[in-house]
């Protein structure tokens, strides 16, 4: 991939002015610049000097009034399923990424590329042509994050190697080493990037070995672990530990971790630092129960397996803003390293498990800012969301685009039905978990006093043992705030096993319609409920014969995990505000309301 296409050229252009352009630019070349109609070809001396002529050069430089495009020369026989999409925000979440890519096909390869720059770039093979070239055509310039993505294509050797020689046609291309374990009949597609970074807490006082002289003990420890490796050294200035965040694959983050360690224990004897350097290991809140297990048999499996100490760091020292906790491991540097594996196999378990249903929410949700949220494990220094790298400034308006541009968007009320023994855990010692929790997501969150007998079959089911007795938490407050605020009651009945470790939580919502807008709800015939079902994995449901209440509103339920529904709540938010604009009455001396609507059906759905 070391050939460049430079497109956009103007007529007048030379081969000596692009040959001016990539000295002023300090970027070497190999071979002549061939110019045709249009367009250039030349060869650079390896891959990464090639990546690093796209990412100056492409869209920036002006030539002869044209702003010149490169990218990859890629053959058209070779232009089948395979792009390199960079520009990508550096702290952006892998599911995201996915759930992005699989919306137009099968996603069979996807790797990162290691290169200088700051946002990310990762090379993906599709199933088909189309689907590689619908990802091509749409995501080219898509805005993430006001990062405007990059695609080009890159030669696809095994799509180009499967042509076989007939007679006197095209010989085909023989791909350069063996393929590689995510190509198609390989097996599954492998993550080569973790989505769960590892993060370490390590003393102050070694930060400076393992940065090293200028910088060059880092570099190599990245280098040679084919990590990113973040120091954040800046972080809590006085304390006596920084945090360490590790990028890469299980693997790659093992072996960082492992030599992050071995430096410390060389510093240790060169400084005669006589105490104890534990393994201690960051991890979101959201994790540590089934890293622990019930009754601590996970944890203690860990242990024994490892020759291991592990202690965890009390809830008690947890805030919102702060969701870590620490996994403090003790014991030889080969026993930690081995404690390090198992410890984040059970941590990114339970990530998958909890973001397996999140794949398209980032682009269904319009505007939503997922990292901004802080219920998922971003980049951030052992910082809550709020204080994040990719929370909004302050003032600004963070989440959903449909909602901006007149202002801070309409509040909401959700009804959100919990097991009546989780109250306490929810309300927490003197009110204090509840309190955090509404000052954190913006939002008024209140649980009545009555319990509430489930009687309807759509209900989900507590689990085993427990009362079937509810109890109805009321969250009122903007799109964004039902987010963060269901989102961490979610999370916390989690936390606390109300549900079992393989079970989703999934809670009844209850949100309160206009019922002369009820029937779009519906649509007609149900089609409209019926899609919003299909499209959200949530039960949706608008029940029949409902008696308005003294506001004419009338009740619709939700049923779903988390995601599901959240998007349901979103998709049924929009459908109203169509509505309402619909019946914004024209201009009157009086200012009298909109009219009822008769035209709309009425709640036909059980």
């Amino acid at each position: 991939m070391n050939k460049l296409y430079i497109g956009n050229v103007s007529e007048e252009a030379s081969a000596e002015d692009l040959e001016t352009i990539f000295e002023q630019w300090k970027i070497p070349h190999s071979g002549p610049f061939l110019i045709k109609t249009g367009y250039a070809f030349v060869d650079c001396p390896d891959e990464k000097i090639a990546m690093m002529a796209i990412d100056i050069l492409s869209g920036k430089v002006e030539l002869h009034g044209k702003l010149i495009e490169v990218e990859h020369s890629v053959p058209k026989r070779q232009r089948s399923c395979k792009l390199q999409i960079r520009n990508i925000p550096p702290h952006l979440q892998w599911e995201v990424l996915d759930g992005m890519l699989a919306q137009y096909g099968t996603v069979e390869n996807c790797e990162q590329v290691n290169t200088d720059t700051d946002t990310a770039v990762v090379n993906v093979r599709y199933g088909a042509k189309d689907q590689a070239r619908q990802a091509m055509e749409k995501l080219n310039g898509f805005l993430m994050e006001n990062f405007a993505l990059k695609v080009s294509y890159i030669p696809d050797e095994t799509a180009a190697a499967a042509a076989p020689t007939l007679g006197g046609g095209k010989r085909g291309f023989v791909p350069r080493g063996p393929l590689r374990s995510g190509s198609p009949g390989l097996g599954a597609r492998p993550k080569l990037q973790s989505d769960v970074p590892l993060r370490i807490l390590v003393p102050t006082q070694f930060v400076g070995a393992i940065i090293g002289k200028e910088g060059a003990t880092i570099r190599n420890v990245t280098k040679q672990t084919h990590s990113k490796i973040d120091i954040h050294r800046k972080e809590n200035a006085g304390a006596a530990e920084k945090p360490i965040t590790v990028h890469s694959t299980p693997e790659g983050c093992s072996n960082a971790c492992r030599t992050i360690m071995e430096i410390m224990q060389k510093e240790a004897l060169d400084t005669k630092f006589t105490e104890e350097i534990p393994l201690k290991i960051l991890a979101h809140n959201n994790f540590v129960g089934r890293l622990i297990g019930k009754e601590g048999r996970n944890l203690k499996k860990i242990e024994v397996d490892t020759e291991t100490k592990i202690t965890i760091s009390p809830l008690q020292d947890l805030t919102l803003y702060n969701p870590e906790r620490t996994i403090t491991v003790k014991g030889s540097i080969e026993a930690c390293s081995r404690a390090e594996e198992e410890v984040m196999k059970k941590v990114r378990e339970s990530y998958e498990n909890d973001v397996a249903a999140m794949n398209l929410q980032s682009n269904l949700i319009p505007g939503l800012n997922l990292n901004a949220l802080g219920l998922f494990p971003g980049g951030a220094p052992g910082m809550g969301p709020s204080m994040g790298h990719n929370a909004p400034p302050p003032g600004a308006q963070g989440g959903y685009s449909s909602f901006g541009g007149q202002g801070q968007p309409e509040s909401e009320t959700v009804h959100l039905f919990i097991p009546a023994l989780a109250v306490g855990a929810l309300i927490g010692k003197q009110g204090q978990h509840i309190k955090q929790l509404s000052r954190y997501a913006g939002a008024s969150i209140k649980i009545s006093a009555d319990e509430v007998r489930v009687v309807d079959a759509n209900q989900v089911a507590p689990p085993d043992g427990m009362d079937a007795k509810q109890r109805m938490v009321i969250i009122a407050g903007p799109p964004e705030a039902q987010f963060k605020a269901q989102g961490r009651i979610f999370g916390k009945l989690k936390e606390e096993n109300f549900f079992g470790p393989k079970e989703e939580v999934k809670l009844e919502a209850h949100i309160k319609v206009p019922s002369f807008a009820a029937g779009r709800v519906i649509g007609k015939g149900g089609k409209t409920v019926n899609e919003l079902q299909n499209l959200t994995s949530a039960e949706v449901v608008v029940p029949r014969d409902q008696t308005p209440d003294e506001n004419d509103q009338v009740i619709v339920k939700i049923t779903g995990h988390f995601y599901a529904s959240q998007l349901a709540q979103r998709k049924i938010q929009e459908i109203l505000s169509h509505v309402r604009r619909q019946q914004q009455p024209k201009p009157s001396p009086r200012g009298e309301g909109p009219p009822r609507g008769d035209g709309l059906a009425r709640p036909s759905r059980k």
